[in-house]
């Protein structure tokens, strides 16, 4: 299995456009790599490239990825499809972009179907696409042999959806396993997490490689970096004794690799005592454009 790192950064990238803590004054200055918002691509053969979300940034992407570029007739894409983990706007406004290629497939959960059915309505004029439930029983299977399956988890609506939506279906934020039927290998892509679970800690212990929500360093960190605090919730924090660095410890033998970085989190910085501290537990941050293979 092929794995690219398309985009790192949580939603509004990294540097923000309205934000000007320390380290996205610092992106700024040169001084920091930039990233754009979280996405991935991967693939079991090669040809079959298939999108782990939307981001805005994925024009962008796309034209900097040479696996991911059109052809060979003149509007043939090697990508088939996008599997979304949740209906956050920084993870599905790409579908926009990707408007008017034929036949693309898109996965989500139930609640994600739904508030997105105008959406839905208004690509399907451009090309119609085909929408799937991702947690149907059984999971699914990709074309270039990879084998999903979607877990729940967590039950924290984007800011936009009604509270009666919002409420009627918990399976807002899903984790994906992809095994290639080929290698054997597997990955496990859980960029929101809102809190750690025996059903993440049962993925991670068979997978080769965990992609994890890396969106906040501590609790707190966005209160103390640009105003007045904002709730954390959907994400949980990496540091503390409950966050995903401890559980990630019980995984020695698994790449474990934070994405979705909040642009005040230290882990942007190379030079920071966060990095070393998740580096000296084996955990690792990647810049854009990196390729794993699996």
């Amino acid at each position: 299995m092929r794995v690219v790192l398309l985009g790192t950064a949580a939603d509004g990238g990294f540097p923000r456009w309205n934000c000007a803590c320390a380290l996205c004054a610092a992106a700024r200055d040169g001084k920091l790599p930039s990233r754009t918002e979280e996405c991935v691509a991967l693939s079991g053969n090669g040809r079959d490239w298939w999108l782990l979300n939307a981001s805005p940034d994925i024009r962008a992407q796309l034209t900097a990825t040479a696996v991911l570029w059109p052809g060979p007739g003149p509007r043939e894409t090697p990508v088939r499809g996008v599997l979304l983990t949740d209906a956050e706007a920084e993870h599905v406004t790409g579908l926009s972009v990707l408007r008017g290629a034929p036949d693309l497939k898109v996965y989500a959960a139930p609640p994600v179907l739904t508030v997105l059915s105008p959406v839905r309505g208004g690509l399907d004029r451009y090309a119609p696409w085909q929408w799937a439930d991702s947690l149907a029983d059984g999971g699914f299977v990709l074309s270039g042999g990879l084998v999903v399956t979607a877990h729940p988890v967590s039950a924290k609506a984007p800011a936009y959806v009604p509270a009666a939506l919002a409420t009627a279906d918990g399976r807002w934020v899903t984790a994906y396993r992809v095994e290639d039927l080929a290698t054997g290998g597997v990955l496990l892509y859980a960029p929101c997490v809102g809190a750690w679970s025996d059903t993440l800690d049962e993925l991670c212990a068979e997978a080769d490689c965990v992609l994890l929500d890396g969106t906040l360093f501590t609790a707190d960190e966005r209160g103390t970096a640009v105003g007045p605090a904002r709730a954390a919730l959907g994400h949980l924090p990496v540091s503390g004794p409950h966050g995903s660095l401890a559980a990630l410890a019980a995984h020695p033998r698994t790449r474990r690799i934070y994405t979705h970085l909040g642009d005040t989190n230290p882990l942007l910085d190379p030079a920071s005592r966060a990095r070393a501290q998740v580096a000296e537990e084996g955990v690792e941050v990647l810049p854009d454009g990196i390729e794993l293979a699996l």
